[in-house]
């Protein structure tokens, strides 16, 4: 019996990204072949791309080449490069990188066999499917940890800001119908998730295209009455779609977590307008101190320092905004000139220098500021997720409901009892640091 040929995937970027390499790797064991982790293993890597900004763009560049050392060294025999950067430079990939055997775009993830196939024949293979029907929804082989996951709700953007190329990657805003969605959620529920991230390129657009409203709420309370899950968190959520409803839906459901991904990218009027953001910045004010309203809400928010175009005033008026929203979380990217998008040849451009000073001002504030709210914490009791044990630090740790996965802090726990990962406990807190917490369990646990 010939040996199944053994394939590892790579999944850069975004959890978004993630899910369509979970979605390929069930499609890759069921025609039959063998999947490892480790990409010293493996006959054959695939290698799910990012390409949002220059740093994601060199990343996935730098991970090809790392990988390629494999077929010089070791027993790998091809290299299948997919995802958005694929589709970003469709034209370019294969020329500049001949290490690569196969390249499918971002509507072609379902082909993934097929060039699979391909390579182990000797044959070189390129797909690059129409990114606007592409197929949102199929099974797929839950990454860990199993009591985590991901619910993607829509695909692609409408919004077409002028600085990002997510729309030509990622084609235009299509929503998934709900009843696919609730019984997706069925699934994971069945396979033990306890916490749900719902993710999109803009989740609060959710329905609009479909049900001709925004259905997210619709959604959220389907979630809640279709599944057991414990836990549900919304990520990727737009400044101008935050309705009263959704308000309504934090402060009642209990199982919606209080916390919410929001970038805001700016708060200058004349720099929104050049983002082509929606809305000013009195309407992300107003959104801010909306959600506010909600008791415990934790806001995280993302902005973009060095913008064309952005004066001392204009930044000294987000160092100001960013003092008085208290963002519990907060990160900042200086501005990535991407070809193939409008603020590319805008004029004044900002010295990269004076970004990157900007960028470490604006993130010196955010840093006394979460410092002072980790303080505050001190003395609290929370729920936490556990995630695992850490040996240097010989303590279990884990995140509470102020800590999404992958990009938030952890709540470190004390004491010599290691804990199931996927358990919940309550832990009181005795210590912070400045992004991550000390607690010792609460006794009887």
């Amino acid at each position: 019996m010939e040996k199944k040929k053994k394939i590892s995937f790579i999944s850069l970027g975004c959890c978004k990204n993630k899910v369509n390499t979970e979605q390929m790797a069930y499609l890759v064991r069921e025609a039959g072949y063998e999947i490892v982790s480790e990409d010293i293993e493996a006959d054959a890597v695939v290698i799910n791309t990012c390409a949002f900004i220059e740093s994601a763009k060199k990343e996935s560049i730098d991970t090809i080449l790392d990988v390629a050392w494999l077929k010089e060294n070791r027993s790998l025999s091809a290299i299948v490069v997919a995802g958005c950067m694929s589709e970003r430079y469709k034209e370019e990939i294969t020329e500049a990188l001949p290490e690569v055997d196969a390249v499918i775009g971002t509507g072609s993830y379902d082909q993934i066999v097929e060039a699979l196939d391909s390579v182990f024949k000797g044959k070189s293979y390129t797909a690059f499917g129409d990114k606007n029907k592409a197929e949102q929804g199929g099974k797929r082989i839950l990454s860990a940890p199993h009591y985590s996951a991901y619910l993607r709700i829509s695909e692609g953007c409408n919004n077409c800001c002028t600085y990002c190329a997510i729309p030509k990657i990622r084609g235009k805003f299509r929503s998934r119908p709900m009843e696919e969605l609730v019984e997706e959620a069925k699934w994971l529920d069945s396979c033990g998730v306890k916490e749900l991230n719902i993710i999109a390129q803009d989740t609060t657009a959710y329905g609009i295209d479909l049900y001709g409203k925004y259905a997210l709420v619709d959604l959220i309370k389907a979630l809640t009455r279709e599944t057991a899950i414990a836990k549900f968190r919304l990520l990727y959520c737009y400044p101008d779609k935050i309705t009263d409803e959704l308000i309504d839906e934090f402060k009642e459901n209990a199982r919606l977590i209080n916390y919410i991904d929001l970038p805001i990218q700016h708060v200058s009027d004349g720099i929104l307008k050049r983002m082509n953001r929606k809305g000013d910045g009195k309407m992300i004010r107003d959104t801010v101190k909306k959600l506010r309203s909600v008791p415990g809400m934790v806001i995280r928010s993302t902005a973009i320092v060095g913008f064309p175009g952005e004066s001392e005033e204009d930044f000294e008026e987000l160092c100001a905004f960013i003092k008085e929203a208290r963002f519990d979380r907060f990160g900042a990217f200086t501005y990535s000139r991407e070809e193939g998008t409008p603020a590319y040849d805008f004029e004044d451009q900002i010295d990269e220098d004076v970004k990157n000073q900007r960028l470490d001002v604006l993130m010196s504030i955010q840093l006394e500021i979460s410092a002072e709210l980790q303080e505050e914490k001190v003395g609290d009791i929370l729920t936490v997720l556990v995630e695992g044990y850490d040996p240097v630090a010989e303590a279990c740790y884990g995140r509470s409901d102020f800590d999404a996965p992958e990009i938030d802090g952890k709540v470190f726990i004390l004491g010599k009892k290691r804990y199931e990962p996927g358990s919940f406990i309550k832990v009181e807190i005795t210590d912070s640091m400045d992004y991550d917490l000390i607690g010792e369990a609460i006794a009887g646990q």
